[in-house]
This record gives C-alpha cells, structure tokens and sequence, in this order.
C-alpha cells in the first residue's frame, strides 16, 4: 500500500504585485530616519552618512540581486529557510532561519519601543506613571500601554488575512509618499547648502573613517525589508509572474537608496546639523528649528507614524513566514507551521511573533540602538546564507529554471559573500569602532543563541521521525524535485 505526501499547510494566494512593492518599501523605511537620524549626523556627518548609505545600497542591491535571482525560482514562504534547505540541507536552514527570524523580530522590537517616543513628542503628556529605569531613562507604564495597543493591532490584522495585510500596507504608502515629498522639498526649496558643512563628522574618537563605518554597518538594518518579498512569495496571487517578484526587490532597494540620502541631505539643508544630532528625534527638529511652524513638525510626525507601522506590518508579516516555514518543515515544534482553518494565515507563529514583539518596550528606549546592532549583525548572517546558497544552488542545480537570472556570472553573488562577511567581521572584531557592545547587545546576541539551541534541541526527536524526502516536499513542494534528497 502507497501513502500520499503528507499533509502540507497553505497560505492563502492573495497578494498583488504593488502589494509586493508596498510591502518591501514600507518595511525598509521604517521610522529609524526620525529615531535615529541623530546618530547617523553625529557618527559621520550628513557626507558621511549619504556616503555611507550610497555605498550600503550598492552591498544591498547585490545582495537583493541574489534574492531576485532565487526568489522566484523557489517562491515558497520562508524564502531563506527553502533556499538553504535546498542547498545545505535541515541544519543549515535552521540556522539561517533562526538568525533571520530573530532580525525581523528585533524590527519589530525597534517599533514597539518607538512608537511611544514618536507619539510622545506629538503628546508630551503621555509619558507619565513611570515603572522603574534602565540606563538612568524611565520605563513609562503610557509606553508599554501603547505598545502592547499597536502590537494587538498589528497582530490581529497578520491573524485575519495577507489580504487585509497588504491592503493596509498599500493605503499607508501612498499616504506616507504623498507627506514625505512635501516635507523634503520644502527643506531643499528653503535650505541651503552651506548649512550641509562640514560634510564629515570627526566626533568619534578614531576619526571620521570609523564615524563613516559606524553607520556602514548598521545598514542591513536600515535596508532590510526587500527581503520581505520573497517571505510572501507563496501568498503571490495567479496574476503576478515569478520573475516580477525579482524586478521588485530591485525597485524598492534603489528606492530606499534614494529616499535615505534625499532625506539626509534635505535635514542637514535646513539648518546646522551640530544642533539637531542630541535632540529627541532629530529629523523633527530640524524642521521645527527651521519653519518654526508646527504644521512641518507634526508632518514629519504623521509620516514618521506611518512609516513605523509600514515597517511595523512588512517584517511582523515576514518574521512570522519564517517560523512558519521552520515549523512547516519541522525543524521547530510542527504547530509553527500551521494555517487557520478560516484565514489561511500562520496564526501561532503570528501569535508568538506579537508575544516576543511586546516584551520589547520592557528594556527602556536605551535597548533602540542595542536592536539595531544586533539585529544588523543577525540579518547579516541570513544574508550571507543566501549568497552562498545561489552559488550552491548555481553548481548543483545548472539547470534548474531559473525566471530570473543575476547578470555577469558569479560576480555578483560573490560581491554580496564579500559585503555580507565584511559587515560581520567588523561587528565582531575586538577593537572595531562599529563591534558589538558590552553588555547588553552581547547579552542579547547570547540570550537570542540560546534560545535558537533550546528550540533546537526540543525539536530533535521530531526532526528523527520525519524523513527528509517527506521534509523537502513540506518546505519545497513541487520545487522539492532535484533537491538535498
């Protein structure tokens, strides 16, 4: 007697291809060009940073160049998870999956902690009935309550459909979109460029190089998010082609290169940067100093808002494809990797997403900057896994099809391995002005390694009993033929 293929859980095929764009754009912008504008200014100066972010996008879009290439050639969710399983095999995936899990999650860590600074600058009232202190900055019981509200919303709307996901998506892009152009014209129209000088910031201790790498490396933060797309690549509704999944990592990385160093330049434009890099949040400032109207500030304020919640939206959606993808193939506990019977939607990775996700604003604003490093650091791991898995993928299976194909050979994808193990080295050399801090981003990146071996070790007696041919088919489906098997 024969037996079928196991049972495999689907997600529901409702996504467009401006729901594609949308989702990875909205992700990369995010509200870190209001959080943490200061620190990019005060690192490297407005050249440096412009530099910094110039020379980032061109690391990024190789590196998207890669995911453009195998995204549409393996469009199931989980994207990093498959394309490692398929090159690597079950314990390559898991790592690769882990780190990257933890990067979109430590995202949306980053806006849970962020929304209660953007709101209250809005509403300085709300910080009130403060808990207790961490780094000598309260933790206000209005901060963790709006966080724990946006944190629900953001939950419910992943929970009830990628439909209504994407459509959110889509109405806060235009809305963004429509803001940012009026704020950053007017800082160009109005400013000048003598206030832009000195381009190089010398304020870190080992010169203006190191103030320009500082910022360098936290790129993949910044920029991450075009890898959204290939985690909702199985949610593609019939009308869009494979190969459009590619030409849109493309378009929202050069977009995002654009709109980071077209806003550096309008903020240092409209006044002397020197006086904005210690306040609250920076790129408000600088048009409150410069219009003296509120009406710019709270523009800033609305746009900063909905770029939070698109960034928000985009890697809580991605974070959880990728536990579900884990849980799918079961690598990780099996009820990851199941759908609502209703929604179609991986309910119990959404759920634990927005349980890790409101645990964030616990560790006081000063842990902003520890998620951005070592988020970097993570999602710099899951990046390199890819490059090599093209190459991999390039030499084991020539004649898989491929709708998109990178230009120029190996390249490309060897450029991205280049940048990828680049950024990682300088994160973790002793010494290096950009290295991971003592002690919380260590203990962090150490709290977050643990975890990864507990759900490993707890997940073992699972991965024995199901055999890797059954595994392929759960994580690949049909692109499972010709696989690790």
């Amino acid at each position: 007697m024969t037996t079928g293929p196991p049972a495999r859980h689907r997600l529901a095929r409702r996504l467009g291809l401006f729901g594609f764009f949308a989702l990875a754009f909205g992700s990369m912008i995010g509200v870190g060009w209001v959080t943490a504008l200061g620190s990019w200014l005060e690192r490297a100066g407005p050249g440096g940073a412009m530099l910094a972010f110039a020379i980032g996008g061109l690391v990024m879009l190789s590196i998207g160049l890669c995911y453009a290439e195998v995204t549409p050639m393996l469009p199931v969710a989980g994207g990093e998870v498959a394309y490692a399983y398929k090159a690597y095999g079950t314990g390559k995936a898991f790592l690769v999956g882990w780190f990257l899990a933890f990067g979109y999650i430590s995202v949306s860590a980053f806006e849970a902690i962020s929304v209660g600074r953007v709101l209250s600058y809005m509403f300085p009232t709300i910080d009130r009935w403060a808990l207790y202190h961490v780094g000598g900055d309260p933790v206000y019981l209005t901060h963790v309550a709006l966080a724990v509200v946006f944190t629900a919303l953001i939950t419910a709307i992943n929970y009830l459909g990628v439909a209504r996901a994407a459509a959110f998506q889509k109405w806060l892009i235009i809305g963004f979109l429509s803001i940012t152009v009026l704020f950053i014209g007017a800082g160009m129209v109005s400013g000048t460029l003598a206030n832009v000088r000195p381009l190089v910031s010398s304020s870190a201790e080992q010169g203006a190089l190191a103030g320009i790498l500082a910022v360098f490396v936290t790129v993949p933060f910044w920029f991450v998010g075009f890898d959204t797309i290939p985690q909702g690549a199985e949610e593609a509704s019939a009308s869009v082609q494979p190969r459009k999944l590619g030409s849109m990592i493309v378009l929202a990385i050069v977009s995002a290169t654009i709109f980071y160093i077209v806003l550096i330049l309008s903020v240092a434009m409209t006044g002397p940067w020197q006086a904005i890099v210690e306040t609250e949040l920076p790129t408000a400032r600088a048009f409150a100093l410069a219009f003296a109207s509120p009406v710019w500030t709270n523009l800033v304020l609305i746009a900063a808002l909905i770029g939070l919640l698109t960034s928000w939206n985009g890697f809580f959606l991605a974070g959880s494809r990728v536990l579900f993808s884990l849980g799918r193939g079961q690598i990780v506990p099996a009820a990851l990797g199941e759908t609502h019977p209703r929604f179609g939607t991986p309910h119990r990775a959404v759920v634990l997403t927005g349980v890790v996700t409101v645990a964030a604003p616990l560790f006081g604003r000063d842990a902003l900057i520890a998620f951005v490093d070592v988020g970097s650091f993570c999602i710099g791991v899951a990046f390199l896994g890819v490059a090599f898995s093209v190459m991999t993928l390039r030499r084991r299976f020539p004649d898989a099809t491929r709708p998109y194909r990178i230009p120029g050979g190996a390249t490309i994808p060897a450029i991205a391995v280049a940048g990828s193990l680049f950024i990682l080295a300088v994160m973790i050399i002793p010494g290096s002005p950009a290295a991971l801090t003592w002690p919380i981003e260590i203990v962090i990146l150490a709290a977050f390694a643990a975890l990864g071996i507990v759900f490993w070790l707890a997940a073992r007696k699972l991965r024995q009993q199901v055999p890797e041919r059954e595994r392929a088919y759960l994580i690949l489906e049909e692109y499972a033929n010709g696989g690790t098997l």
